[in-house]
């Protein structure tokens, strides 16, 4: 029985190692595989958003004076007030 016993210990080892290496064939396999096929489609371009313009402080002072010019066409506003308004908007 020991001679047996022995047999069956024995073929139990080889068993488990042929399955070990035969594991880590196939994933050997499988991760070559994966790369070439990585390396046969160009990665999809990232779609980044765009940044948002630079806000520019003379648009804003251009906004300001053509509300300031509506306002005087409308009669809201006088000259005077509408120079005074001006001037503080540019600066001077």
């Amino acid at each position: 029985m020991p001679g047996l016993l022995r047999g069956v210990a024995r073929t139990a080892v080889i068993a488990g190692t042929a399955t070990h290496v035969s594991n880590n064939v196939s994933r050997r396999q499988t991760r070559r595989w994966a790369e070439q096929e990585q390396a046969q489609y160009p990665p999809e371009p990232q779609a980044y958003a765009a940044p948002p313009p630079a806000e520019d402080p003379r648009d804003k002072q251009i906004a300001q004076l053509k509300e300031l010019a509506d306002l005087k066409a409308q009669g809201i506003l006088t000259e005077e007030e509408f120079a005074a308004q001006k001037a503080e908007i540019l600066g001077g």
